[in-house]
């Protein structure tokens, strides 16, 4: 689907507008409005920060001690990974949760992994899918999430 003129830059004024909020410690979300752009967020204070499918490829900034949280929007993607786990520590245990309606196969619903940004650098988190509903591979372009995490130092 191509997105739609101006709809990029009503992105980028939301985008904007969040980063302002999250030097107050709020909760920063981003949702699944399309692939994304450019930084997603910039959080100054410990704070938490919620990522889906929207901030595949970007690089977000945060601070020690925020909760970055993945809620991925297809029961076919792996829980999300850290790359570096003594920077970006893994918080609980996934969870998948399919939707009530779901029909067997057809992969609706969501799979959360939370981690909590520990000390100053960069570590990036991933997660990946082959199936894009059933019997659907996905393209390639539609199989891993990445976000880069600069934490920022303390």
């Amino acid at each position: 689907m191509t997105p739609k003129p101006g709809r990029a830059a009503a992105r980028a004024a939301a985008l904007l507008a969040l980063a302002a909020l999250t030097g107050c410690g709020t909760t920063t979300t981003t949702t699944a409005a399309g692939p994304a752009t450019g930084p997603t967020a910039s959080a100054t204070a410990a704070g938490s920060v919620v990522l889906d499918e929207s901030a595949d490829r970007t690089r977000i900034t945060v601070a020690p001690g925020t909760v970055i949280r993945t809620e991925l929007h297809s029961t076919y993607w792996s829980p999300a990974t850290s790359t570096d786990p003594g920077l970006l520590a893994p918080t609980g245990q996934p969870s998948t949760a399919a939707a009530p309606s779901c029909r067997p196969g057809s992969g609706c619903g969501t799979v959360t992994t939370a981690f909590t940004a520990r000390t100053a650098g960069t570590a990036r988190l991933t997660a990946h899918r082959s199936s894009c509903g059933e019997a659907r591979p996905c393209a390639p372009a539609q199989q891993d999430f990445t976000v880069d995490v600069d934490i920022a130092a303390g």
